[in-house]
């Protein structure tokens, strides 16, 4: 039976992070992690599965950036979303404006770029 919460350190491990990565993930609010009853930081499994995009098994794409929307700007049809997913890394997609408005994409808001081929998706 696969664990339901896990450690701040097994979670950066899964995540393929430092723990010191971990703890700015979560003071800058990109991870959702809880206490324990001794204070330590732990992540439910649901939070290790939204991040590492297995919660949209419907795509097969094994390149998958999570990361923070830091602009969006929309123009007639088109959109450009910039997703910071590791700094100093950005992403940059050509959206369709409603695919902004279906997803919700905004700035501080959470979101994965799915890169299959020469293709760049972004989920939420």
């Amino acid at each position: 039976m696969a664990k339901e919460v896990y450690s701040a350190s097994e979670a950066a491990q899964a995540l393929g992070i430092s723990l010191d990565t971990l703890r700015r993930w979560d003071r800058e609010g990109r991870i959702a992690v809880e206490r324990d009853g001794a204070n330590r930081r732990i992540v439910r499994a649901a939070e290790l599965d939204r991040l590492l995009g297995r919660d949209s098994a419907h795509l097969t794409a094994r390149n998958r950036f999570p990361g923070t929307v830091t602009e969006v700007k929309v123009d007639g049809l088109m959109a450009q979303v910039e997703l910071l997913v590791t700094a100093p890394v950005r992403v940059v997609a050509l959206v369709t404006r409603d695919a902004v408005e279906e997803l919700g994409l905004r700035p501080g808001a959470s979101a994965t770029a799915i890169v299959k081929s020469t293709s760049v998706m972004v989920e939420r």
